[in-house]
């Protein structure tokens, strides 16, 4: 049986500005603002979250589809896939549009001008969760408005459990359609921030939203990450990386170890521990995908960081 994975593929272009936005910005002349910042430095970087949440779950030997939309630009990333072994059997290609794209800004403040366009990402819906087989675990990520709502109702419907990440893509739904996501869902995964903006949405508070799931989940960086579940909360201490380098992806590498630990049926503070594990070994890194691990040398960092063996 497979964790079916629905949410976005992405190409993420980052450009370095080498000074700051703010010698460059002229407070006064906001309103007829016309600026350009000289690149030096940039790369391109594979991303989304459903191909960056699979390339954590292929680490851990978990078994997992991808159900996304992309664009004719798509061959260099579909090459990386079928390097990686990772199926495609439920990408679409939707012709005459772009791969979804982030292009990034970045001052030596760590300040970030970005520009986004969704492309074929906006075409999700044309996917059904009917078409896909051996299904027993899912997880709706960022994706399209329509693809979102749609992927959901579908696992709903085919009483396939699954997990609700609503991420960046929170802002498109009003409280009445999150809370209808929440009634759908067996497990919901936010950080801090979108948990206070879910909060504000919906107007009930993580405990009162946890009643309505099987387990929600509130990651907080560095002082680690909290699961409501069976009526309590367990603490999920963070694991200190070796080095920070880009927390980019970090969330999507933590819900990786979440689905493996809930399609293995693990006890929560087990899954926690090793969700926890999966976004600090990727931190080390830059980019989304840009990290690599067998699972035996996950299962020793586990036995390192927590005292007992997962695997």
């Amino acid at each position: 049986m497979h964790t079916l994975i629905c949410g976005s593929i992405a190409y993420d272009t980052i450009m370095v500005f080498e000074d700051r936005f703010k010698r460059h910005i002229l407070p006064d002349k906001i309103h007829v603002l016309n600026v350009a910042f000289l690149v030096p430095e940039m790369r391109r970087e594979f991303g989304g979250c459903a191909t960056n949440i699979a390339y954590n779950l292929q680490m851990l030997d978990g078994k997992m589809l991808i159900m996304a939309t992309v664009g004719d630009d798509f061959q260099p990333y579909a090459y990386r896939l079928e390097k990686l072994g990772l199926a495609q059997t439920h990408i679409r290609q939707v012709q005459d549009t772009f791969t979804a794209q982030a292009f990034i800004t970045t001052d030596l403040d760590d300040n970030q001008i970005t520009a986004f366009h969704p492309g074929a990402m906006n075409f999700s819906h044309r996917n059904s969760v009917k078409d896909a087989a051996d299904i027993s675990l899912g997880i709706v990520a960022p994706d399209g408005r329509e693809g979102m709502l749609t992927h959901a109702r579908e696992f709903h419907e085919a009483g396939i459990p699954f997990m609700f990440d609503p991420g960046q893509g929170m802002p498109m739904f009003n409280g009445d359609e999150l809370l209808d996501f929440i009634e759908k869902a067996d497990y919901i995964a936010v950080n801090d921030y979108e948990a206070q903006l879910l909060q504000s949405l919906t107007g009930y508070t993580l405990n009162k939203l946890a009643t309505r799931v099987n387990a929600l989940i509130e990651t907080k960086g560095a002082e680690g990450s909290v699961i409501y579940a069976q009526g309590k909360q367990f603490q999920i201490p963070a694991v200190r990386p070796e080095k920070v380098v880009d927390p980019t992806g970090c969330g999507d590498a933590y819900r990786a170890g979440l689905l493996y630990g809930i399609a293995q049926g693990m006890d929560w503070q087990e899954t926690g521990q090793l969700a926890s594990l999966m976004g600090t070994l990727k931190i080390a890194y830059r980019g989304g995908q840009n990290h690599r691990y067998e699972r035996d040398e996950i299962g020793q960092r586990y036995f390192e960081s927590f005292g007992s063996r997962i695997f």
